[in-house]
């Protein structure tokens, strides 16, 4: 048997290639929308990928199981589970709880375990050449090391109401009946690593077993004692915020992402094009330099996604495709280079980066407004209808922050705007903790018609400068 993790740092997402080797069938699970890490890796190992699956519809990007089974014609399997309000309504194979995957002698069995979200499902795996009994479970967003899926996305996400209560109940139930029935000894590889939002405190190993999480997971004191109130209680207490992207990340992936096809190398463009699809409207270009050049000079109008990085997740949080359908220029020094920002582009549906720059030369820049912290007070006395913005989430918010300043985490700010001083009513003062964060929120907002102040710094820039003021009272 084969099995094979394929981690994404940008997205904190695993995808796994399960095999046997001896027929050279081959099982992708959760597979990203750029597919072709699992195209290769099928072609090293000399395996045909006969079967594509994923464990639930996920919130955080787009699937790429239409993507993979359209390529190389492998069947799609998705949950069957759930209910009628949780089907999938696009062509593929349904699974329910105990039914199983074949692949000469390894066997993929379908649990299901609802809690993150009804549908979702476990995969046990079994390599029947050696052991007559599950050795693996991909447990998806089920069991992280550490932690457990959280319940309450369909709420933040997908607009509905108090789900996450009944979501935490499956949970428990989920735990009790499929995850603690298994052998201590059995391995399982989560779907996600630190840095998730599907979770509260996912570990950064890759994988944990079920008797690592019995004894020592958070949840665990709770099952042994049968504490389904404790249990939810401590479960949704600090959940992070969830980025308002993820609503549509629900919905195409419940339709089936578009297919992306063979896709070309994106075309270079020239200075003279981009300023006037930017003056029009129709080009929307993406600067990738780290925040610290961007702070020196920029494009006015311009995002700020520094690449690769945390490409997918921050064009997530500055580009609507829903309600913007502006052609994407990234800067890039090659064809090759912005082929791969793409990669990240489309893993949360961003299908329109149409070309490149090589250069910013030729274009009009300025340097984006910045404050000190020396200077913030006197800035806020004498612009007092200004928002003082942590952009931060709800817990780094809640263990400290810059006097007066309002949350809105700035994978929300763009798609909350409600919530913001009109561009005509007065100015937004962002900052996070260290500057990157906010940098992409304040040229998403900029972009957006406001005027937004960066606090120089960020919150750990003025946290040192209050230390550096109490210094001298303290000597």
């Amino acid at each position: 048997m084969l099995l094979e993790r394929l981690y994404d740092e940008d997205l904190s997402q695993a995808s796994y290639l399960v095999a046997c080797q001896d027929s050279g069938k081959a099982l992708v699970v959760d597979p990203r929308r750029d597919i072709a890490d699992y195209l290769d890796l099928a072609r090293h190992h000399g395996l045909r990928i006969v079967a594509v699956t994923e464990t639930h519809v996920h919130a955080d990007f787009l699937s790429g199981t239409r993507e993979l089974a359209a390529a190389t014609g492998a069947t799609a399997y998705v949950s069957g589970e759930g209910g009628e309000d949780w089907q999938y309504d696009f062509p593929a194979e349904r699974l329910h709880d105990g039914d199983t995957i074949e692949l000469g002698a390894v066997t993929i069995t379908a649990r299901h375990t609802p809690g993150h979200t009804p549908e979702h499902l476990s995969f046990l795996i079994t390599d029947t050449a050696f052991a007559p009994s599950p050795g693996y479970l991909l447990s998806g967003d089920f069991v992280f090391a550490g932690d457990l899926g959280r319940p309450d996305l369909l709420d933040e996400a997908a607009g509905m109401q108090d789900t996450r209560f009944e979501g935490a109940r499956q949970l428990f139930a989920s735990l009790r009946d499929v995850f603690l029935s298994l052998p201590d000894h059995v391995q399982v590889l989560p779907g996600h690593g630190a840095g998730s939002a599907c979770g509260k405190a996912l570990g950064a190993v890759p994988s944990t077993t079920v008797g690592y999480e019995r004894s020592f997971a958070w949840w665990a004191p709770h099952l042994a004692a049968d504490d389904e109130q404790g249990f939810i209680d401590e479960l949704l207490d600090g959940q992070p915020d969830a980025h308002a992207y993820f609503g549509r990340m629900k919905r195409q992936n419940v339709l089936g992402p578009a297919l992306l096809g063979e896709r070309t190398l994106p075309r270079r463009v020239d200075a003279s094009e981009i300023s006037s699809g930017m003056a029009s409207g129709t080009i929307a270009l993406v600067d990738t330099r780290p925040v610290a050049a961007v702070h020196e000079g920029m494009v006015p109008g311009a995002l700020s996604i520094p690449a690769p990085g945390k490409a997918a997740s921050h064009i997530g949080w500055a580009f609507d495709p829903e309600s913007d359908d502006a052609e994407i220029i990234v800067l890039a020094p090659d064809a090759e280079t912005a082929a791969r920002i793409q990669d990240h582009f489309v893993r949360v549906g961003i299908d329109v980066l149409g070309g490149y720059v090589t250069s910013l030369e030729g274009l009009q820049q300025s340097v984006p407004q910045r404050v000190s912290p020396a200077d913030l007070d006197q800035l806020r006395s004498s612009r007092p209808e200004a928002v003082l913005l942590d952009v931060r989430n709800k817990s780094e918010h809640s263990a400290g922050t810059i006097p007066g300043a309002q949350q809105l985490s700035a994978g929300r700010a763009l798609f909350h705007r409600d919530q913001l001083p009109a561009p005509t009513e007065g100015a937004v003062i962002a900052f996070c903790q260290s500057g990157l964060r906010a940098s992409v929120a304040a040229n998403a907002l900029r972009r957006a018609g406001h005027e937004v102040i960066e606090v120089d710094g960020s919150y750990a820039g003025w946290s040192r400068w209050q230390q550096e003021e109490a210094a001298p009272a303290r000597g």
